[in-house]
């Protein structure tokens, strides 16, 4: 919880005028049952009507100003934790955008974005209950004890015995609340974890005719969470019903000794009805501190969660340029004998993460590509293809040997100054919810004649040319009301409106039909050609003109050269084509 009180730092100034708001409103709601007792006791006696309407007067004031100060700190106290939560969430995204691959995988997408949601809501509650029930609660439990041990120390006896015994009762069980609500949260990963699922998959699962199945998935997840988190609830919900049953002994209990001592004349009746409207105040504040705890329970499970985002380390520290990480061979791009092994099966909870099983992706990968020249990989589902792009883009580290960029370990650069030297496409693609043309511009500084340029070179200006408003027409989410083929033509032409150096395409033409596709390449090589390409490709007619192929299975290289090359020396390469282009 430290780390997100310092987000509370640069509120310091409001905080403290909400506190003393309601401390001074806390002070008003003590003394009102005392100026009551002042009016039975000591004005009522006396006969004076006048009197008696001054001090009425006063008791309106005080509960006037009693309101007033809590409107304000209440209200102040909404602004603070929003303030707060603000300044929280925009440092977790960014810090959720700064992670490695490697760090995304051991905490998954579900959790990332509970922990930016629910786990920053229950953050925004608790900063709010603190300034309010927070000061409000102490001051009527303390406030109260006192001004009735100076009233009536034997009916104060009742409230000194009660008050410790439901405060531990609070404490104890609020206890048990912070690792109950840690694994609420994890459960409430798997179920977000389930609907994304859906969600994106929702024509998958309706195609199949699967919708009862994932019902099933969602109702078994949500029951975990439900049973979970009535677990936590029942616990802390435990101090409630005891604290009410305490009210209620307590309130006989004054009101028996009460009016033993009043008429043995040992206490004034005025006593008696303050003494009940203070054991209320004060045992409501120990119910209060229940709802502190509570909170606090959960904000607590959510701060360690969050804290995990924030304080993750940098895993891809920018290395100095030094001789060892040069090469002067002449290649744009290298891999010399890189290995590398990921992480699988991402868990939802970093916590987790050191159980996973990991496998090999690829194993002593080397190949070199120069200026304007084209590389092509193709093999099997999971032969490590889109591997090679990450570590290209440096989103994970190898794990052995070496990758180079222009002559330099990728490494050694700024990670936006090397991602600015590609255009990059990869396997289903984010299509967002803007026009046309800011999906192709995607913030970049960019002319109009650039991002037309871009459309034609990837043979996207055709069907923009159809659409309504044309550049300016808005895709849906994900581009729902683009094809296939459409989609990836406006994906290609995004990859292409930088004029990058380096161009990669991760099965960035798979829903092409093969003329587009042909277009598609004549194009790239007669507009682009200066620039390297690496085109990871399930059709053997997107790499045919490659000048070196790739051809992996389970991560090493079984194939290597021309088209021609590898028909000679590659039965997989050969067993590849001769199926594709129909002649077995």
């Amino acid at each position: 919880m430290r780390r997100i009180v310092g987000y509370m730092g640069g509120q310091a100034g409001w905080i403290a005028l909400s506190m003393s708001a309601k401390l001074l409103a806390a002070v008003g709601e003590l003394l009102i049952p005392f100026v009551l007792e002042h009016i039975i006791d000591r004005v009522a006696p006396g006969g004076s009507m006048g009197t008696a309407a001054l001090w009425g007067m006063v008791m309106v004031l005080l509960a006037l100003a009693v309101r007033r100060c809590n409107l304000f700190a209440n209200r102040t106290a909404v602004s603070v934790s929003g303030s707060c939560t603000l300044r929280l969430r925009q440092d977790l995204f960014v810090r959720t955008m700064s992670l490695s691959g490697a760090q995304a995988d051991r905490f998954g997408l579900p959790s990332l974005i509970s922990r930016m949601t629910s786990d920053s809501y229950n953050i925004q509650n608790f900063i709010t209950s603190i300034q309010t029930v927070g000061v409000r609660a102490p001051i009527l439990l303390v406030g109260g004890i006192c001004v009735t041990l100076a009233m009536d120390r034997a009916l104060a006896s009742i409230l000194c015995v009660m008050a410790p015994v439901l405060m531990g009762v609070v404490i104890a069980v609020s206890r048990r609340g912070v690792p109950l609500y840690g694994a609420v949260q994890r459960e409430l990963d798997g179920m977000v974890r389930v609907m994304r699922e859906n969600i994106t998959g929702v024509r998958v699962v309706k195609a199949l005719s699967k919708e009862e199945r994932e019902r099933r998935r969602f109702h078994d997840c949500n029951d975990r969470l439900t049973r979970s988190d009535l677990k936590a609830s029942l616990i802390m919900a435990l101090p409630g019903p005891l604290v009410q049953l305490c009210l209620n002994v307590g309130l006989v209990l004054v009101v028996l000794l009460g009016a033993r001592r009043v008429d043995s004349g040992a206490a004034e009746p005025g006593v008696i009805l303050a003494f009940l409207t203070y054991f209320n105040l004060i045992l409501h504040s120990v119910m209060s501190f229940n709802r502190i705890f509570l909170l606090l329970s959960k904000a607590s499970a959510s701060a360690r969660r969050i804290e995990e985002v924030l304080d993750a380390g940098e895993e891809l520290p920018v290395l100095p340029l030094t001789e060892e990480r040069r090469r002067e061979n002449g290649a744009l791009l290298e891999f010399d004998r890189v290995s590398f092994t990921h992480q699988r099966g991402g868990a939802a909870d970093a916590a987790s993460f050191a159980g996973g099983e990991r496998g090999k992706c690829l194993d002593g990968v080397s190949f070199r590509l120069g200026r304007g020249e084209t590389l092509g990989i193709i093999g099997a589902t999971g032969a490590g293809k889109s591997t090679i792009l990450h570590l290209l883009l440096r989103f994970y580290d190898a794990d052995e040997g070496g990758v180079y960029v222009d002559g330099r370990d990728v490494r050694t650069y700024d990670r936006a100054a090397l991602r600015e030297k590609f255009g990059t496409v990869f396997q289903n693609d984010i299509i967002f919810a803007e026009t046309l043309a800011d999906n192709i511009t995607l913030g970049r500084d960019m002319s109009q004649e650039a991002v037309r340029r871009a459309a034609e070179d990837a043979m996207a200006a055709g069907f923009i040319a159809e659409k309504p408003g044309q550049y300016g027409y808005a895709a849906d989410i994900r581009g729902a009301n683009l094809s296939g083929g459409q989609k990836q033509r406006l994906l290609i032409a995004r990859a292409l409106a930088a004029d990058p150096e380096i161009l990669l395409l991760d099965d960035a033409a798979s829903a092409l039909d093969y003329r587009t596709d042909a277009a598609l390449r004549r194009s790239l090589r007669e507009r682009h050609g200066g620039a390297a390409a690496v085109i990871v490709a399930q059709r053997v007619s997107s790499i045919l003109s490659a000048d070196q192929i790739l051809v992996l299975e389970e991560g090493r290289v079984i194939g290597q050269g021309r088209h021609e090359e590898l028909l000679e020396r590659c039965p997989a390469y050969r067993e590849i084509y001769r199926v594709q282009m129909g002649e077995l």
